[in-house]
């Protein structure tokens, strides 16, 4: 009798190592991935010039943002370079000058390893027209350079949040003299590798 209970757990073994691989293919197939999205949104402090002289003026502004995302699934590297030529200089400093919008995506899912790595490298455009227009040239400081006139400092690190698109982090280039802020969102978006 024991001897028959003893054959059958035997038996039992190469069926239970088996079942063991599928259990992992199983568990992989359904592993939680990532893939991010930046979005972008530009105000103004409340002491900028464009406030304080332009209400209601129009202008364009144009910047560049160094975008590094590098997975085994997914490489991107390269400047992203949007522009808004239709921009109307609000009545107050609580309402942006470029709405909330997609920079960019990521179409495949990939293993998580960190974020984007995302630096506004300069900003250009004006306000107004006439002798009270607004020129801004911002640009990030170089080593071996001298310090530029309005200087953009990228990568200040904003409070966590959500919205209707998610959980993000968020990122602030300030430029020192025109006081523009160029907000970049990134929402960490799950997906199934």
């Amino acid at each position: 009798m024991r001897f028959r209970t003893l054959c059958r757990l035997l038996a039992l073994v190469p069926v239970g190592f088996g079942l063991a691989p599928l259990g992992q293919a199983l568990g992989a197939a359904a592993e939680l991935g990532v893939r991010h999205r930046i979005d972008v949104m530009v105000s103004a402090e409340p002491d900028a010039p464009v406030l304080s002289r332009l209400k209601g003026a129009k202008g364009e502004l144009s910047f560049t943002v160094r975008l590094s995302a590098n997975s085994k699934e997914s490489k991107f590297f390269g400047m992203l370079r949007p522009s808004f030529p239709d921009i109307v200089v609000p009545d107050g400093a609580g309402k942006p000058l470029v709405q909330q919008t997609k920079l960019w995506e990521e179409e495949v899912c990939h293993q998580r390893r960190g974020l984007p790595k995302v630096t506004v490298t300069q900003l250009g455009g004006h306000f107004g027209e006439g002798e009270g227009r607004i020129e801004i040239s911002a640009i990030n400081r170089h080593i071996g350079v001298l310090v530029p006139p309005d200087e953009l400092t990228p990568g200040i690190k904003l409070d966590p949040g959500s919205d209707s698109f998610g959980v993000f982090l968020a990122f602030r280039a300030q430029t020192r003299n025109s006081r523009l802020n160029v907000d970049l969102k990134i929402y960490p978006i799950d997906c199934f590798l």
